[in-house]
């Protein structure tokens, strides 16, 4: 049987690591965010997804490539449309909860209802030099599709850890 000082050092300690996740996952849109564009328009955006579809998830990897790219052109607006660098995006991991409904916490990461979308912003020269890379994880939680019985729930999955990807990307990229 723990102690009371036992249980309460270890509740702390799990408030500790929640706290550092929380960090961990806000601080890649400015720890190691993008250089500033300045003057510069970016002349395109791309996203690769050929790392999911290599794992089998080829379908859905076209539908995110289409959303993301969608989404990025939405956000990137503004700076788009010059004779600067390329915006590539390497996806390399997205993970969606089969099961949406279990708020319960496991252990120390909180919840296992929440889908993930993983990869890297890469700033590419005219000479197709990486100027400037940006590791990005995305998390939002599996619900964001709405009921998990709806048949187009997980479309809007998809569409939604898309949309959380190009804003915090956007934060990453200042443009003055």
């Amino acid at each position: 049987m723990r102690s009371p000082m036992r249980r309460a050092g270890a509740g702390l300690l799990g408030l500790l690591a929640l706290a550092v996740a929380a960090l961990a996952l806000a601080a890649p849109a400015s720890a190691e965010g993008l250089p500033s564009l300045g003057a510069e328009r970016l002349s395109g955006i791309r996203v690769d997804v050929g790392a999911l579809v290599a794992r089998g998830d080829g379908p859905r990897a076209q539908v995110l490539q289409a959303d993301l790219i969608q989404a990025l052109r939405a956000e990137f607006a503004d700076v788009s449309g010059g004779r600067g660098p390329t915006l590539v995006v390497r996806l390399r991991t997205l993970s969606m909860n089969s099961y949406v409904g279990n708020q319960g916490r496991s252990g120390f990461g909180g919840s296992m209802d929440s889908d993930y979308l993983d990869g890297e912003a890469l700033l590419v020269g005219r000479r197709g030099e990486i100027l400037a890379r940006h590791p990005q994880l995305s998390v939002v939680p599996a619900s964001s599709g709405g009921a998990w019985y709806d048949p187009e729930s997980e479309r809007r999955r998809v569409a939604a850890i898309a949309a959380h990807y190009a804003g915090w990307l956007r934060r990453a990229l200042p443009s003055n």
